[in-house]
């Protein structure tokens, strides 16, 4: 890696790819560590958004001493993230800066701007942003400024292109996941009879309708462990604790928070759950499956064009608890068909989620354009 504040001015020096986004440890900021992962003819840094409710030293550390490059910068008023981050692409120096998330790609663009990087890129990573009147009229100004505006999924490009920006700078650039690290699971028959739902909790996610219908299930005597993998909202978290306890599967529901080893714990589950309102592309659901789960998603944007219901997966109705309870009872007790729709995920998943790919096209689009 090239320190902070080295010589920018060599021709022969690798390109120079700034990637800023939330320090929360969503699927956005998974992504931008993906990229920042060994890269030929790349020179990396990872800039993090602080977030009030996460405290990313432990993290930073482990990306660190995986050998990436990693700063963080303050998150309590925007003026003072992109002061910061302003003072940080005068150091580095980069060639171009690219902006991951909402809101982080309007105060990631602006300070590319205004420190006088030569290319600024923004990725789209969800297709249900809080995109205010003033808000959104910054991003479309800003997309005149910007060269490229990337969207996770398809669904997410066509709600960019539906707010007003630019069809024709507006591309696809599906997400992808290390597919080696998702491997070691075990066989099907030694799994157990359980499901993950790897989300944050977020008003975004639908723990709700899962816990509804665990409850459901356990009317009809079929008690699975629900496994709720990962941090988020203590808030949120709480609700679904409280709605836990009071339709009596507070045993059932297990509320895990931060699962270092993911790979181990959807490896030795067999269903795989993603009960949301919407997503960019859900790439839980989509490491679920890499790991041999059989894949079950809500009907809704983000994650419809993940699997084909009924070949590499389900997909259940929005927001219904009997629905889901349904399918959840049906996987449980046909575990030849299950093994199946999992064996089927897994190959689709494997062919086209792979984080090499991912790494392919967007380094293609951070190549200088051809003069």
């Amino acid at each position: 890696m090239t320190p902070p504040g080295a010589d920018a001015a060599s021709p022969a020096r690798a390109l120079r790819v700034l990637h800023f986004v939330s320090g929360g440890f969503s699927g956005a900021t998974q992504v931008a560590i993906d990229l920042c992962g060994p890269q030929s003819g790349q020179d990396t840094l990872l800039v993090l958004r602080r977030r009030h409710s996460i405290d990313p030293a432990p993290r930073v550390a482990q990306l660190r001493a995986q050998g990436l490059q990693v700063e963080v910068v303050p998150r309590w008023s925007h003026w003072a993230t992109i002061r910061a981050l302003m003072r940080l692409c005068r150091d580095w120096r980069p060639d171009v800066l690219v902006a991951h998330g909402f809101s982080e790609h309007l105060w990631g663009r602006y300070a590319g701007l205004w420190a006088g990087v030569p290319r600024l890129i923004q990725v789209e990573h969800n297709t249900r942003e809080r995109y205010g009147w003033w808000r959104l009229r910054q991003s479309l100004w800003l997309a005149q400024r910007t060269e490229r505006i990337i969207g996770v999924s398809r669904a997410v490009r066509d709600a960019l292109v539906a707010r007003g920006h630019p069809a024709e700078r507006c591309t696809v650039v599906l997400n992808g996941i290390d597919l080696a690290r998702w491997q070691g699971g075990r066989p099907w028959d030694e799994r157990e009879d359980a499901l993950v739902m790897p989300a944050r909790f977020a008003g975004q996610k639908d723990h709700f309708t899962l816990i509804r219908a665990t409850a459901l299930l356990a009317a009809r005597g079929l008690r699975p462990v629900v496994y709720l993998a990962g941090e988020g909202k203590s808030s949120w978290r709480a609700r679904a604790e409280r709605l836990a306890r009071e339709l009596g599967v507070a045993k059932q529901v297990r509320f895990l928070g931060y699962v270092r080893d993911m790979p181990g714990l959807l490896g030795r589950v067999k269903l795989c759950v993603l009960s949301t309102h919407y997503e960019g592309l859900g790439l839980g659901l989509i490491e679920g499956m890499a790991a041999g789960c059989c894949g079950i998603g809500s009907d809704v944007e983000g994650v419809q064009e993940i699997l084909t219901p009924g070949e590499t997966g389900f997909l259940v109705p929005h927001q219904d608890a009997a629905a889901l309870a349904e399918l959840l009872a049906e996987r449980l007790q046909d575990s030849p068909g299950s093994a199946r729709i999992a064996a089927a995920g897994r190959r689709h998943v494997q062919a086209t989620f792979d984080r090499q790919r991912m790494r392919r096209e967007y380094l293609a689009l951070f190549q200088p354009p051809a003069r």
